[in-house]
């Protein structure tokens, strides 16, 4: 009797292993749609063509989608009573770019294979792609997730790091998602190439003291750029100094004090995640594995697979 009870527990045990991440693959598709990497890293250099801000926008929409439902596109969805994921009071500074991005990829992939491939993949795939052409690592991306079939922007918030967080709070949001704290500095590192509209820092540039944290002329530099009565359009890029290149430079900068979000310096100012900037800053190698590690692990978060999920026609919409 016994001998069957640790039988159903270690079945048990590998059902749930086995759900989600144990059934994404990188040849997925061989069969299926043989061709579907090339057919989004097609679409994604299209769109990149009209516009730089293809790059942050579609990895940021790919870090939001995971965060909330897993990574199912669930973010993609349009409600027309405003009430879907992308409606949340979080996900409102996510640039149409990255939405864009999804689509058109999407509808690629449709003319070729139709109903086969997931937006959720097409979501990953570019997301790897974006990074790659701002010259920064490839790798392999896991495919096999399905669709979503919730998206409600009631269930965003507390899912998402706020840009004041500190070091535990930003390591217990990633820790819900099986993502370590080296992960989470490692993803921070995609603030390379991102911007930010200035109500999220304008609080460490016109407190009384300015936020010591930050260097001096940095400080002042953001305060031209970012007035009190600053138009709301207005973004800053969140390296001041390569904001176009992927690479280790914002950590670089974190060093130099030059983190704009509190949740970026603060990976510098604490000395338990002091010795990862640090060691990023000096070793672009050491970086670029991390961050291929992280981005594999957070492309496992929540996924669905089997009858856990569907294939959207439209990324916008659930199929009827």
């Amino acid at each position: 009797m016994e001998v069957v009870r640790r039988w159903v527990i270690i079945s048990m045990v590998l059902v749930i292993v086995q759900r989600g991440e144990g059934q994404l693959s990188e040849d997925f598709y061989a069969n299926s749609c043989p061709n579907v990497e090339s057919i989004v890293s097609e679409a994604v250099s299209t769109k990149l063509s009209q516009t730089f801000v293809t790059i942050p926008s579609t990895l940021r929409l790919f870090f939001h989608d995971c965060f909330v439902e897993g990574c199912d596109a669930s973010v993609i969805i349009q409600s027309p009573n405003g009430d879907a994921e992308k409606d949340a009071q979080d996900n409102l500074s996510l640039a149409g770019d990255g939405f864009d991005t999804v689509i058109k990829a999407k509808q690629a992939v449709e003319a070729q294979c139709p109903g086969v491939v997931s937006c959720a993949d097409i979501l990953a795939l570019a997301a790897r792609d974006v990074v790659v052409l701002a010259r920064g690592p490839s790798w392999e991306v896991e495919l096999g997730r399905r669709d979503g079939l919730i998206s409600q922007a009631s269930r965003v918030a507390g899912n998402l790091p706020d840009p004041d967080f500190n070091l535990v709070q930003l390591n217990t949001i990633f820790a819900r998602n099986n993502l370590t704290q080296f992960d989470m500095i490692a993803l921070s590192g995609a603030h390379t190439v991102g911007f930010s509209h200035c109500d999220r820092f304008s609080d460490r540039i016109y407190s009384s003291p300015i936020d010591p944290t930050l260097d001096p002329n940095y400080a002042q530099e953001l305060r031209q750029a970012c007035p009190r009565n600053v138009d709301p359009s207005i973004a800053i890029n969140l390296d001041p100094e390569t904001p176009r290149t992927f690479d280790n430079v914002y950590y670089q900068n974190l060093m130099a004090g030059k983190g704009l979000f509190t949740s970026d310096q603060v990976l510098e100012t604490d000395p338990n995640s002091e010795a990862t900037v640090s060691d990023f800053a000096t070793n672009p190698g050491n970086f670029n594995a991390a961050f291929i590690t992280a981005m594999r692990k957070l492309g496992r978060v929540g996924v669905k697979t089997g009858s856990e999920g569907e294939i959207r026609k439209d990324c916008t919409t659930f199929n009827s």
